[in-house]
This record gives C-alpha cells, structure tokens and sequence, in this order.
C-alpha cells in the first residue's frame, strides 16, 4: 500500500493545486457566494434561491448547473420541487473565509473577531497551590 496515500496534500507539490484554482474559479463570482450563502442553513428551491440573491430564476439556474458540476451543490427531488443544498462544509468555510478576509482589508477590527470575543467565556481565576 502507499504510503503516501493519508499523507496531507496540502503541499506546494500537491496533485490537487490545480483543481483548488478551478474551486476559486467557481467561487469568482458574486452570484455564486451569495448562493452558498443562502444555502448555508439548509436546502432551497430554485424560486427561494432567486429572491434571496436578487437574480432570475433563470440565472439562478444557470449558476446552480454549474455548480453542480463542479460539485459544489447537490438536489433532491421534493414533489414537483427540485431542492438545492451545499454538497459538504468546505464550499461553505472558503466562502466564509473570504468574507472574513475581506473584513480584514477594510482596516479595524473585522466584525468576526468582535463577535468572537464576545461569546468567549472569561477564564476562571486560578487557584494558587498554597
């Protein structure tokens, strides 16, 4: 067996490089993220999906088929519905991430670290070993 086969890939020689490129490719585009972010909670029609992103059924469509293909969102058929959701947690993260990067290039404090300090319990004093 290989050994190389559990090993991380997330080396600069990782096999996978080139297909990560073609994932922030997909995610290049506005219509897209907001559409992981809709999903975010849970699964969604086409209809829903449009309102929410402010764009047609249609272009919704579109973006969703390519999406698909690339993975990202899968269906499942509810009647005559077909209902859209995240295909795994990662599409969700790296959108995530690029927001809170983005926070990051408007100077201050981003708004995701003051929300982090707030739900931080404050640390229990210590007892001196006396």
């Amino acid at each position: 067996m290989n050994a190389d086969s559990n090993a991380c890939s997330l080396g600069a020689d990782s096999q996978y490089v080139e297909l990560a490129v073609e994932v922030f490719a997909m995610l290049a585009d506005a219509t897209r993220v907001r559409i992981i972010l809709a999903l975010r909670d849970g699964e969604m029609a086409v209809g829903a999906l449009a309102d929410v992103v402010g764009k047609s059924p249609a272009a919704v469509s579109q973006h969703l088929a390519k999406m698909r293909l690339a993975r990202m969102v899968s269906t499942r058929q509810d009647g005559t519905r077909v209902l859209y959701r995240l295909e795994n947690e990662h599409a969700r993260q790296l959108v995530a991430d690029a927001i809170f990067q983005a926070e990051h290039a408007l100077g201050g404090e981003p708004a995701h670290h003051r929300a982090a300090h707030q739900h931080i319990p404050a640390r229990p004093a210590q007892r001196s070993a006396s």
